[in-house]
């Protein structure tokens, strides 16, 4: 009988998704768990993987379609199946057919192990906990399972309809739970041919301890296939196409960073329209709703950064022992939860009934995408971490920013966002606010100035800081006041 294969839910109020492109044609023959479609919510990408092992019977969505939770993306079953005439009324069939999807011939595959499908989720029915629900996991927590040994069907699923979330997995993981295999796949490959990994290709180049970051991947944009591992085992672990591992890129605090080389749409050409794209669309309608709903006002103060600055020299190579890099930006969002702590004002959203003060202090990170477009993700209840967990957390998240590995959940719920536009070289600016949070903080490019120290002229490290408000819940005072704990926190940092 032919699965079909339904957009589920990417998380808390997400309602819908747009279809950005098929990763397969109708025919392809596809592996359990292989990703078949890419996905969009809230300027978050997504894979859509393939509940069953067979053939794509039929595409019911296309391109740019927006598609609600539930309905039915496409159908897939054994050669000659049939499908429903209406696609199974869940969704309406796409305008036209999606393109065509220009592959590689495929090698043969062999077949999958019982150990693989094991340390797998069940696409449907009851999880093996017993819990409700279709124990729908995403690929990003099926790798995570796949490299930690961890059986998800033994995982408890607290997400909507029975979803096993990242935290579902990191919980169980502490909870002692025993590995499920004795091999240890190794991590995926950072750069863009490691957009995505398959369990199984990261299980085969453990088996044969290989480096996946210095195998070059044939598959679509650069992904590394089995074909792949079965090329570099065949010469003796070295891959004869050569490819080098990525080199750092690390941008000097006081000199602006390289710009991207092109817009999201690619070179523009004088004459011509270019087309909108997901994000371009979705950053467009929450800038204009912003500017329409909130009356903005932005001040603006100077912040001697010489304290923080002598601290992070003093500590950087102690937070690497841990594994986390020390930026400027972590001392900005530690200085920005003890000015909400004080004046918890700033903390709230603006309703009908009155302003609503945020309990939690969700700090949001406004981090620009190579290529083009904005996304804002979440550390979530910042209050509670130290340092080093904000430091943490901001390496982690504006990694996975970068590689558009974020998951919707990661990008809700904030309560208060920091932009740090002087990455590009900004001075200062007058940010829009992230609706419906009461204001945002815009930090310019760290720079070297002659400033008067008590009396005397004395070359600090010197950055802007404009805070963008909403004047229906703030006055000018309490936000100097804000901005001034701000500067105040960065300035006395012991």
């Amino acid at each position: 009988m032919a699965t079909k294969i339904v957009m589920p839910e990417m998380g808390e109020g997400v309602i819908e998704a747009t279809v950005i492109r098929w990763l397969v044609n109708e025919g392809d023959v596809v592996e359990q768990y292989q990703p078949l479609v890419e996905v969009n919510t809230d300027k978050v990408d997504s894979e859509v993987p393939s509940a069953a092992a067979g053939t794509v019977l039929k595409i019911l969505a296309a391109p740019d379609q927006v598609v609600p939770v539930h309905a039915v993306l496409c159908w897939v079953g054994q050669p000659g199946e049939s499908v429903p005439a209406d696609g199974g009324g869940d969704a309406a069939p796409a305008s036209a057919p999606p393109p065509k999807v220009e592959k590689p011939a495929p090698a043969p595959q062999p077949a999958p192990t019982p150990v693989m499908n094991a340390a797998m989720p069940a696409a449907h029915g009851p999880s093996g906990n017993g819990g409700s629900g279709g124990g729908f996991a995403s690929p990003l927590v099926a790798r995570m399972a796949a490299q930690m040994k961890v059986d998800l069907t033994k995982v408890p699923a607290s997400g909507m309809g029975g979803r096993i979330t990242k935290e579902d997995l990191q919980n169980y993981i502490r909870g002692g739970a025993a590995p499920a295999m004795t091999s240890t796949p190794p991590a995926p490959a950072k750069g863009a041919r490691a957009s995505f990994i398959s369990p199984a290709v990261a299980r085969l180049a453990g088996e044969h301890a290989l480096d996946l970051a210095r195998i070059t991947g044939t598959g679509l944009e650069g992904r590394i296939t089995k074909k792949d591992i079965e090329r570099v085992v065949a010469s003796g672990g070295v891959d004869p196409l050569g490819a080098p591992a990525a080199a750092p890129v690390s941008v000097s605090p006081s000199a602006p960073a390289v710009l991207p080389a092109s817009p999201a749409a690619g070179q523009p050409v004088p004459g011509t329209v270019m087309k909108l794209d997901t994000m371009r669309k979705s950053i467009a309608k929450h800038m204009v709703e912003s500017k329409h709903t909130s009356p903005h006002v932005t001040t603006i103060m100077e912040a001697d950064l010489t304290a923080i600055s002598k601290h992070r020299a003093q500590n950087k190579e102690l937070f690497a022992r841990d594994g986390a890099n020390l930026t400027f930006t972590v001392y900005f969002v530690s200085a920005v939860v003890a000015a909400l702590k004080a004046y918890p004002i700033l903390n709230s959203s603006w309703t009908e009934e009155g302003i609503a003060i945020h309990k939690d202090i969700n700090i949001g990170m406004a981090a620009a995408l190579e290529g083009g477009g904005l996304i804002v993700p979440v550390i979530k209840q910042a209050d509670g971490l130290s340092l080093l967990g904000i430091a943490r957390a901001v390496n982690d998240l504006a990694e996975r920013a970068r590689a558009k590995k974020l998951n919707p959940d990661e990008v809700r719920g904030g309560t208060f966002t920091i932009t740090n536009h002087g990455t590009s070289g900004s001075l200062f600016a007058t940010p829009i606010i992230n609706q419906p949070q009461c204001g945002i903080l815009g930090v310019g490019m760290i720079q070297k100035r002659a400033v008067v120290i008590n009396d005397a002229i004395a070359i600090r490290p010197m950055a802007y800081m404009g805070l963008t408000f909403d004047h229906r819940m703030l006055d000018g005072a309490v936000a100097d006041y804000f901005l001034g704990t701000v500067k105040k926190t960065l300035e006395e940092w012991k």
